[in-house]
C-alpha cells in the first residue's frame, strides 16, 4: 500500500492534469454535432492506455462510435481482468444552469465540476492510472483487458455486436467497472445489483396544426392536456405503477433481505436538505434504499408541446411529446415492459388524438453474486484501502451491458464505484471529489493483488 500512496502523491498534479484534458471534450454521443469531438476523445483514451504501457491497443470501428481496446497478458496462466468503461457524455444542457462551463473544468471545494467528471470519465481513467501504477512499480499481478465504449449514454447498441463478434479478444475471468456510488467516503459500499431499462418516447396528435387557443379552445382536444392525463394515470394514489402486468415478475425481497438493506446508513432530512425538498415521494409501503434499488419505477424524463419560447403565443399545440424510462428490477426483462407500456399506453387513449410509441433503448437488470473470488478481492481492497469493510448495496441506476457480458462472455461483474450518488450525475453541475478519484487510483490495484492471490 505505501509504494501506491507514494505514486501517487508524487504524481498527484499530472494525474488531475491528465483527467482535465479528458473533460475538456465534449464527446455528448446523443448528438451529432458533436461526432469530431467524440471520435477525437477516443484516440485520446487510445494513445493513454498506450503511455500507460497497454499492449494491441485499438480503436476499434462499429456502426457507431468506436470501442477502444487495449490489453497486457503478463502470463497466460494467471487470470485476467477485463475492464470496462464509457468515454461519451451526457449533454449538457440546460446550459444556463451550469455554474461553470461544462466541459471546462473548474475545481470548487476540492470538487471537479464538468460533465463526465464522475459518469464515467473520472471513474474510467481511474483504471487507466492505475494499471500505469502497476507497470512503472512493477506490482501488476494478473492480466488486464480495457474495452471502453463511446456509445453508453444512448444505449451501446453496438456493443453487443463487437462482444459477439470479439469473444476471443475478451476473453478474461472477470469484468470489473467502475460507474457506479458509493453511500459516502466515510461508509464505503460495493453495489450488488443494477436495475434494467425501458426507455421510449410518446407522441399525442391532434388536430393538423397548431390552432389560435381561442377561436378552437375547448371545441377540439388539447394533446398537451391529454398527454398529461395518460401519464397522471399511469401511476395509481400510493404511487403504484398502473400498467395490467407490470409487477407480474418482479420478486419480492424477504424480510430478512429487506432488513440487511436497510441497516445502510441513511439520514432522511439530510437527503431532503440536499435536494431542496420537503417531501419525498414513492410507492407506499417502501423505504428508500428500496424504492431506488429494489423496485421497479416509471420516469417522465422530458415533456414537450406547443410554445415554450419567450413571452405568449396562445396555440392550442397540434403535438405533444415525453420521454419516459422504466427502471427494472430482476426477473422482468426490457423487451415485455416495453410490450406492455406500448399496448397499455394505446389502450387508455381517447379517440380524439392519435398515439405513437417510439421504443430508444433498454438493458436487464443484473444481481451480481457476493460469494465470488472477484467480489471478495473488492471487498478486501476497499477494506485495506478505507480501513473498513464495505457496505453492501443495490444501485438503482442501469449498466446494460452488465447483462451482455453475463449472456456472451459468461462473465460476472464486480461494480466498484466511487462516485456519490449526489455528484449530479446528467445534471447540471455534475461533480466529482478529487479525493475520490485519487482513491480509486489507490483502491484499484489492491484489487487486482487481491483478485490474483484469491484465484491461485
Amino acid at each position: 500500500m505505501q509504494h501506491i500512496k507514494q505514486y501517487v502523491n508524487e504524481n498527484k498534479q499530472r494525474l488531475l492534469d491528465e483527467l482535465f484534458e479528458l473533460l475538456r471534450f465534449p464527446s455528448v454521443s446523443a448528438d451529432p454535432k458533436y461526432k469530431p469531438d467524440v471520435l477525437k476523445t477516443a484516440d485520446y483514451v487510445a494513445q493513454k492506455l498506450r503511455d500507460a504501457g497497454a499492449d494491441n491497443v485499438e480503436v476499434c470501428p462499429t456502426a457507431g462510435y468506436p470501442i477502444v481496446y487495449g490489453e497486457k497478458i503478463i502470463d497466460a496462466s494467471k487470470p485476467t481482468v477485463l475492464v470496462y468503461g464509457h468515454y461519451d457524455v451526457q449533454p449538457a444542457d440546460p446550459l444556463e444552469l451550469w455554474k461553470t462551463p461544462p466541459f471546462e473544468p473548474t475545481i470548487r471545494d476540492g470538487k471537479i465540476y464538468a460533465r463526465g467528471a464522475c459518469d464515467d470519465k473520472g471513474q474510467f481513467y481511474m483504471h487507466v492510472k492505475a494499471f500505469e501504477l502497476m507497470m512503472q512499480t512493477n506490482t501488476l499481478p494478473c492480466n488486464i483487458k480495457f474495452m471502453i465504449e463511446g456509445e453508453e449514454e444512448v444505449g451501446s447498441s453496438n456493443l453487443g455486436i463487437f462482444v459477439k463478434q470479439n469473444k476471443n479478444k475478451l476473453k478474461a475471468d472477470v469484468v470489473l467497472i467502475s460507474d457506479t456510488s458509493m453511500i459516502s467516503m466515510e461508509h464505503p459500499s460495493l453495489e450488488t445489483g443494477l436495475r434494467g431499462l425501458s426507455y421510449l418516447e410518446v407522441e399525442v396528435t391532434g388536430p393538423n396544426r397548431d390552432l389560435h387557443s381561442g377561436v378552437y379552445g375547448g371545441a377540439v382536444a388539447n394533446p398537451a392536456t391529454i398527454l398529461a392525463k395518460m401519464i397522471a394515470s399511469l401511476h395509481d394514489e400510493n404511487n403504484h405503477i398502473a400498467i395490467p402486468g407490470f409487477y407480474d415478475d418482479v420478486i419480492e425481497l424477504t424480510a430478512a433481505e429487506r432488513t440487511a438493506l436497510n441497516n445502510a446508513p441513511y439520514n432522511e432530512e439530510e437527503y431532503k436538505k440536499d435536494l431542496e425538498v420537503d417531501e419525498l415521494w414513492g410507492e407506499k409501503g417502501y423505504t428508500t434504499f428500496e424504492r431506488t434499488g429494489t423496485r421497479p419505477t416509471l420516469e417522465v424524463n422530458g415533456i414537450w408541446g406547443g410554445y415554450i419560447g419567450e413571452g405568449a403565443k396562445t396555440v392550442l399545440p397540434s403535438k405533444a411529446h415525453a420521454k419516459i424510462s422504466m427502471r427494472l428490477v430482476p426477473n422482468q426483462t426490457s423487451d415485455k415492459i416495453t410490450e406492455l407500456f406500448t399496448k397499455h399506453f394505446l389502450s387508455i387513449a381517447p379517440a380524439n388524438v392519435k398515439i405513437k410509441v417510439t421504443p430508444h433503448h433498454g438493458g436487464e437488470p443484473a444481481v451480481t453474486p457476493t460469494d465470488s473470488i472477484a467480489y471478495r478481492a473488492a471487498q478486501k481492497a476497499i477494506a485495506e484501502s478505507f480501513g473498513k469493510e464495505p457496505i453492501p448495496t443495490r444501485g438503482g441506476g442501469s449498466i446494460p451491458i452488465v447483462a451482455l457480458f453475463e449472456a456472451e462472455l459468461g462473465l460476472k461483474t464486480v461494480l466498484m464505484g466511487f462516485g456519490l450518488d449526489s455528484d449530479a450525475l446528467h445534471s447540471p453541475n455534475e461533480k466529482y471529489d478529487i479525493f475520490n478519484y485519487y482513491k480509486g487510483i489507490e483502491t484499484i490495484p489492491l484489487f487486482h493483488k487481491h483478485f490474483a492471490a484469491l484465484s491461485e
